[in-house]
């Protein structure tokens, strides 16, 4: 593994460390990566639900194979620490777990998550000690590659309406942080003391908070000691939103009023024409 990683992972260690909050956005495909990286921002994200889309296919229904390519693509798309949203780690076994983990640290990645959403209608989260087990077996995977790659544990309580609510989620991310995440996320918040429950529950370890719609800004969550703040799906959502209010807008009514919103061509080709 290369030293370049290994930069990057301590450029992604420092980012968490303060001061205040960074945002860390989540480009689907390589050129929306390399714009967000012209923009500035410190570090990128996946989406998995974005890299779906552009595959034609649902969230969670992406194979492993297929995610680790794609995580692969994106971490090597510029020079910024890249963290990769990995869903459930693609296994229901902690040998899986183990496994996953292991390979996706050789994409080049910075920071990968685990959460423990089982995907499924009957049991849709893992029972605590065995989320707990599987954030465990993903810790000594990542060690054991020698690469400073940090683990978000990721516990999807709230977002998928877990009885136990948040009450659910402090006692989970709790326990995730002393299993040896290193960076704790409970996506579905969706008040400022919920979230700044999370961060002290938490607390040293950072908290990601993912905002997905307006009303809230990045002081108001560096504020309650928030440090990072991932988009999730919505900058993909976004994407997909223009070119779907055009497409309607053509098939329904033959008119292209729409494309009156577009970037202009000169504008997004010699930006890419700069970047080749």
């Amino acid at each position: 593994m290369s030293q370049i990683q290994r930069d990057k992972c301590a450029a992604f260690t420092k980012l968490h460390k303060g001061p205040g909050a960074f945002v860390i956005p989540n480009p689907w495909d390589v050129g929306s990566a390399k714009y967000l990286a012209a923009l500035g921002f410190k570090a990128l994200a996946t989406t998995s639900a974005g890299a779906a889309w552009a595959m034609g296919r649902a969230d969670n229904q992406v194979g492993r194979a297929a995610m680790l390519a794609h995580i692969a693509l994106m971490a090597g798309a510029s020079d910024l620490p890249f963290n990769a949203d990995f869903e459930n780690c693609f296994s229901d076994t902690v040998e899986g777990v183990g496994e996953s983990v292991a390979l996706c640290v050789k994409t080049g990645v910075a920071g990968l998550s685990i959460e423990d959403a089982a995907g499924r209608k009957d049991t849709p989260f893992y029972d605590i000690d065995v989320a707990v087990a599987r954030v465990k077996v993903a810790r000594r995977a990542i060690d054991a590659t020698g690469m400073p790659v940090l683990l978000t544990a990721r516990s999807e309580v709230v977002l998928g309406q877990h009885p136990g609510g948040l009450k659910e989620a402090l006692k989970r991310i709790t326990a995730y942080a002393d299993a040896g995440g290193d960076v704790l996320f409970v996506p579905g918040l969706r008040s400022l003391a919920d979230m700044k429950a999370v961060i002290d529950a938490a607390a040293p370890k950072p908290v990601n908070i993912i905002l997905s719609g307006p009303g809230f800004s990045v002081r108001q969550i560096e504020d309650i000691g928030g440090r990072r703040i991932s988009v999730g799906s919505s900058l993909a959502r976004a994407a997909f939103g223009g070119f779907l209010r055009a497409a309607r807008e053509i098939a329904a009514h033959g008119t292209f009023e729409e494309f009156a919103k577009g970037e202009p061509f000169a504008d997004i080709n010699g930006f890419f024409a700069r970047k080749t």
